[in-house]
């Protein structure tokens, strides 16, 4: 650990390491207490690294297979390929052949990058391999000289979401036809590639920051970076501002082992708005610093060698625990769930509906507007989250069925129950509702956030292995900003995020507000700081303008917010908690 503290101010501190929208880009990320991390995403941003992803090792077994050999038993060997959006098969690996066996279980492992915020489709294909084909490496085998034994298909998230993330499913001809003939079985088990779940909690403080500020007290925070072989740093995490506050306290921040590597490893810890060096320190010299309760001094640099400053700047640990951190995956394969919501804006700036223009248009020829993308696209994605798969829908800023305009009323048009079956539902009810809904105003947030975090709310008293994910589709400017702060602030602290899509044309320089990516967090008309970062924002223009997906853009901080919620409660996995209940 370097005390090394920067000479930029805390805009231009929060500008050099990391902005808004920045993708995070290993496990290691993805399992930071804090989600998605700009100091992290800035790093690998800058260097054209882009991937959020879980490596996983898929484990395969099938039973009952066919047997086509005359004299003996079938030598099967699996292959599978990813789909493609464009229905191409891309072959991602290979088993081994096992000799004569009609219920094999392959040693062999499938490596492959699981993504939450996509759908990967994955097809399985059995073959018998020929005898005098055994001498020849399973990669050069031509498959169209093997036997076929039967294929399967399924979502890669359909494997994940399972109890034990094991998945059987049966096999069949490769016509797609399912026919009364039985071709066996094919389990799929998958596994995280994680090296270690060790990881440490720590708190640190600082005492008589220097302020470089004129009209106020500095704003300070600090950045952990991991020192590499090559003698060079990357950045591994990065606090919130402490606004004002020469004396900063931090909330505790937990860093990995696939961040920090080893106890021993360097790190430098810098504070911006300020300027220092020191000897570089490590997890484990924190830890002394934690036992034996005293500080590090931080260090003027100079452009002279050895005429460092010493100044009365010092950092302390105040916490500092090692403990075992469970990943996204660890949490949903042992039952926990997302559950989906939708709000969508009925406000007149829509324009109308049956005019080819209007953003809410209907088109006859089947091509999808806005609002059916982005409820289609992430609703493809967190359904698989989700057992039942029956979603709450609302529409918000029309003028229902009694004449009065409504800021949070059932899509669906009953006044009994607002939840609709699947992602269909979601989308027949809002094609039925632009039929018996006229589009009004103004655009308010207020009360559909505060009825999904009711929901969320009462969750707790019966379930907490639900976490809830609600979508706004909007196209105007919020009339609401502060109550919808208010609202936001309050509902931080309830396992809730909420996702942003902007349509259209509009400013939605208030919804980067609401997102709150520039590293402060929302402040209510009271003054209360909001626990954590629940919302992400996209406009769809800018979607569409780029490589970038809307469900791309829109979930990558989910899991991050995720098991920011988990873990600042100490919630365990369901498996876990039922092991220590057990014990």
């Amino acid at each position: 650990m370097g005390l090394c503290l920067s000479g930029s101010d805390v805009r231009g501190g929060k500008q050099a390491i990391g902005g808004a929208h920045l993708r995070p880009t290993s496990t290691a990320d993805q399992n930071n207490v804090s989600g998605q991390n700009d100091a992290v995403d800035f790093f690998f941003k800058s260097r054209g690294l882009h991937a959020l992803f879980t490596q996983i090792e898929l484990s395969l077994s099938a039973s009952k297979l066919r047997d086509l050999d005359i004299a003996s038993k079938s030598d099967p060997m699996a292959v599978v390929y990813a789909k493609k959006r464009d229905g191409r098969l891309e072959e991602i690996g290979r088993t081994e052949v096992i000799m004569n066996n009609l219920n094999p279980a392959w040693i062999g492992k499938i490596s492959i990058a699981f993504q939450f915020e996509i759908v990967q489709p994955l097809l399985f294909r059995v073959y018998d391999v020929d005898t005098k084909y055994h001498n020849i490496p399973v990669k050069m085998l031509k498959l169209e000289d093997q036997d076929f034994l039967g294929e399967a298909s399924c979502v890669l998230s359909e494997i994940v979401t399972k109890q034990n993330r094991t998945l059987t499913l049966k096999l069949h001809n490769n016509y797609g036809l399912r026919v009364s003939r039985n071709f066996g079985t094919l389990s799929v088990h998958a596994e995280e590639t994680v090296a270690s779940k060790s990881a440490v909690e720590i708190a640190f403080r600082c005492s008589h920051l220097q302020n470089v500020d004129l009209f106020s007290k500095s704003d300070p925070f600090l950045r952990i970076s991991r020192i590499v072989e090559s003698g060079n740093s990357v950045p591994i995490y990065k606090t919130e501002v402490i606004n004002n506050n020469l004396n900063p306290i931090w909330r505790p921040i937990t860093l990995s082992m696939q961040q920090f590597v080893s106890k021993e490893n360097p790190l430098i810890i810098e504070c911006f708005d300020f300027n220092t060096s020191g000897n570089h320190k490590s997890v484990g010299d924190l830890e002394k610093l934690h036992q034996e309760r005293t500080g590090a001094t931080f260090m003027l640099p100079s452009t002279q060698r050895g005429h460092d400053k010493v100044l009365k700047s010092q950092l302390f640990v105040e916490k500092f625990v090692e403990k075992e951190q469970y990943s996204f995956l660890d949490y949903i394969s042992s039952g926990f769930e997302l559950n989906f919501m939708v709000a969508v804006d009925f406000t007149a700036s829509n324009g109308n509906p049956r005019n080819p223009n209007s953003l809410h248009y209907i088109d006859p020829s089947g091509r999808l507007n806005s609002y059916q993308q982005a409820i289609t696209e992430i609703g493809e994605v967190i359904q698989f989250y989700d057992s039942d798969r029956r979603f709450p829908a609302w529409g918000f800023g029309g003028k229902t069925f009694d004449g009065t305009v409504s800021h949070c009323f059932n899509l669906n048009g009953r006044a009994g129950g607002f939840e609709v079956d699947g992602v269909e539902g979601i989308m027949a009810a809002y094609a039925s509702a632009l039929n018996n809904v006229a589009l009004a105003g103004p655009t308010l947030f207020g009360q559909v956030i505060n009825t999904a975090a009711r929901i969320a709310g009462q969750s707790l008293s019966y379930d907490r292995s639900k976490y809830f994910v609600l979508l706004i589709i909007t196209d105007g400017v919020l009339t609401d900003l502060q109550e919808t702060k208010d609202a936001l602030v309050r509902a931080s602290d309830l396992p809730l995020s909420i996702l942003i899509v902007g349509v259209g044309g509009a400013d939605f320089t208030q919804m980067e507000i609401l997102d709150a990516d520039n590293g402060r967090r929302l402040e209510s008309s009271t003054d209360r700081v909001a626990t954590r970062d629940i919302v992400q924002f996209v406009p769809m223009r800018e979607v569409h303008s780029g490589q970038i997906s809307v469900v791309q853009a829109l979930l990558e901080e989910l899991p991050g917010q995720f098991l920011t919620y988990m873990r600042c409660r100490d919630i365990k996995p369901l498996n876990v908690q039922m092991a220590q209940t057990c014990a």
